[in-house]
């Protein structure tokens, strides 16, 4: 054998790669231990115990949802949704799959120690992936937001390696797993960003940089003061006529007498009206929402008093579908939804009850109130034979469930009326729910689902309730429901804006 043959068996390729990684990662942390930032050492420990559990980012996102902002509230909801996805892959996944012990505290100074050491495996940083988990599912709902938090998170991050619990690798590989699991509930349920209706058919409406030409009517009952006066400051031309509501009707057709342009900000019964008004006088609409729910204003892509604001200045607007009723004499618009059955009942209770305990839990004590009560369907004519119906619903326009998120619509101009319908039989609040979470599906022995231009009924009973855009009237005998289409001109920020 000669000597100078060298018999040792070289390592694979990528075991080198990972040993030099390895090392790598250890001279990083060593190089972070021997670091001594101004107030870090009190700041960063006390900042990584907070974040235990994901403490501080539920904290965070009831903080963002008290603003009442549906941007930021929505924004809320993902972070978190996007964390408990993060939280559940790395728990059942992550930490199992490479089990790599915590460094050796040594290097790092004890005034940094953690009072409890973790436990678990070192790889991935489970409060580094929740951390980047909930910055980024809030940034892809809303950036501003998403600008706020993401210091925080990467002071979190930053504290798992600065106080000796974990490698840097692991901080990384955790972000990266909680930046995933944001774009994995993105893909499940879209950003409102993700979803705008369509930008057509456009229509030609005058641009108000200073806002002269503008009348809006404020149903003070929605708490709107602060967005007028916002409205206000940005365009000091406009005019407000703030009123009770019922003299929200009154004040609307004096508006439109002299507007260049009919506004109104309150809820959707108050925009209904304004509707109707800028429908008889030919006037294009601006719309500022200011209820609790604001159907028609968010699915047309205004939030707030900047979206309003840049769609005037700039003299953008688009033609939408409104939704009409018949019933003799009685003639009315609706712009979200108008229903027979429970639905009119569960109104009347929550109206009952929404002054006393807020909008949301009469809400919820009205659905249990009308669905426990021993009552009978309602008898209608619908097509050639009559049957009984729990509930029929028509949406102005076609609702759509996005993954997990109610229905809302992406197209407030295609020309039909999605109609549900939860046929008569035992065990209403079933069939109800049966019919809600199948959302569009077409049949079943339950419920039905169908998109026309124009439905009729007869020998509806008297008495029977409708309700529409949230307001109710009386009807009876022959009730017709039509579309007309592309009929309302409305402002709204166009991509782009």
């Amino acid at each position: 054998m000669r000597p100078d043959v060298d018999l040792t068996i070289p390592k694979p390729g990528h075991h080198v790669l990972r040993d030099r990684l390895l090392a790598l990662d250890s001279r990083l942390f060593e190089f972070a231990a021997e670091q001594h930032w101004p107030g870090a050492e009190r700041v960063l420990p006390r900042l990584s115990r907070s974040a235990n559990h994901g403490v501080l980012w539920f904290a965070a996102g009831a903080l963002m949802a008290a603003t009442r902002t549906p941007r930021a509230r929505r924004a809320a909801v993902r972070g978190l949704a996007s964390l408990s996805l993060a939280s559940l892959t790395i728990n059942t996944l992550g930490k199992r799959s490479v089990r790599r012990p915590r460094p050796v505290l040594d290097p790092v100074p004890p005034v940094r120690h953690l009072k409890r050491q973790p436990i678990t495996t070192s790889f991935p940083s489970g409060h580094s992936a929740s951390a980047a988990a909930f910055a980024t599912g809030v940034a892809l709902e809303s950036p501003a937001w998403g600008a706020a938090v993401a210091p925080v998170a990467w002071s979190v991050a930053l504290s798992r390696v600065y106080t000796g619990v974990h490698f840097p690798s692991d901080v990384l590989a955790g972000a990266a797993l909680g930046a995933c699991a944001a774009y994995a509930v993105r893909g499940l349920v879209p950003t409102r960003a993700q979803l705008r209706p369509p930008a057509r058919p456009r229509a030609e409406v005058p641009a108000l940089p200073e806002g002269e030409g503008l009348v809006v009517v404020a149903n003070t009952a929605s708490g709107t003061p602060d967005r007028v006066r916002t409205l206000l400051d940005a365009l000091p031309g406009a005019e407000v006529v703030e009123c009770e509501p019922d003299q929200v009707g009154p004040e609307l057709e004096k508006a439109a007498a002299h507007a260049r342009v009919l506004g109104v900000c309150g809820g959707d019964g108050t925009v209904n009206t304004a509707a109707e008004v800028a429908l008889r006088h030919g006037l294009p609409l601006a719309v500022l929402p200011g209820g609790t729910l604001n159907h028609f204003a968010y699915d047309l892509g205004v939030e707030d008093v900047r979206d309003l604001t840049r769609a005037l200045v700039r003299g953008h607007g688009v033609r939408v579908d409104v939704g009409r009723f018949r019933n003799g004499d009685r003639r009315g618009v609706f712009l979200n939804t108008c229903s027979l059955g429970v639905y009119p009942e569960l109104v009347v209770e929550r109206d009952a009850w929404s002054h006393l305990i807020g909008s949301w839990p009469a809400g919820v004590l009205a659905a249990l109130r009308v669905l426990r009560a021993d009552r009978h369907p309602l008898q209608v004519r619908l097509g050639p034979s009559a049957r009984p119906l729990w509930l029929l619903f028509a949406g102005n326009g076609t609702y759509h469930r996005m993954g997990l998120t109610p229905g809302r619509r992406v197209d407030l101009a295609d020309g039909v009326l999605d109609v549900r319908v939860v046929h008569g039989g035992r065990r209403p609040a079933l069939r109800l729910l049966a019919a809600a979470v199948a959302g569009p599906l077409t049949r079943s022995p339950a419920h039905a689902a169908v998109q026309v231009s124009r439905l009729h009924l007869a020998d509806v009973a008297p008495g029977s309730l409708l309700a529409y855009d949230g307001e109710l009237v009386e009807v009876e005998g022959e009730v017709t429901l039509e579309k007309l289409p592309e009929a309302l001109v409305v402002y709204r920020p166009l991509p782009g804006d």
